[in-house]
């Protein structure tokens, strides 16, 4: 059974940091590109950063560039976001996501952990 578990979100003032990370479990982790992606009330989901399976190469959103670092353990199966100098607009549910390399497509998603930040 596959499971991407999140954590490290949380509440914190505009301008502060979080660190957030998704243990995966059920897959070889190091054959899996990881992805995190956000949500926010009313909005669509919406992609924030994405790690190739070696971490070799990432991928940011414009939101996110310059803020936001992703990084992975393959040794521990885990994918981290570090959050930096964080904004109101940031509020969101924080998701994980793993893609099998060269497939295209987010194949298994965790249940989310949520970011809130007060201005």
């Amino acid at each position: 059974q596959v499971q991407l578990v999140e954590s490290g979100g949380g509440l914190v003032q505009a301008g502060g940091s979080l660190r957030l990370s998704c243990a995966a479990s059920g897959i070889t982790f190091s054959l899996y590109d990881m992805g995190w992606f956000r949500q926010a009330p009313g909005r669509e989901r919406e992609f924030v950063a994405r790690i190739t399976w070696s971490g070799a190469s990432t991928y940011y959103a414009d939101s996110a560039q310059g803020r936001f670092t992703i990084s992975r353990d393959n040794a521990k199966n885990t994918v981290y976001l570090q959050m930096n100098k964080l904004k109101p607009e940031d509020t969101a549910v924080y998701s994980c996501a793993a893609e099998l390399r060269g497939s295209s497509t987010w194949a298994y998603w965790g249940q989310g952990t949520q970011v809130t930040v007060s201005s």
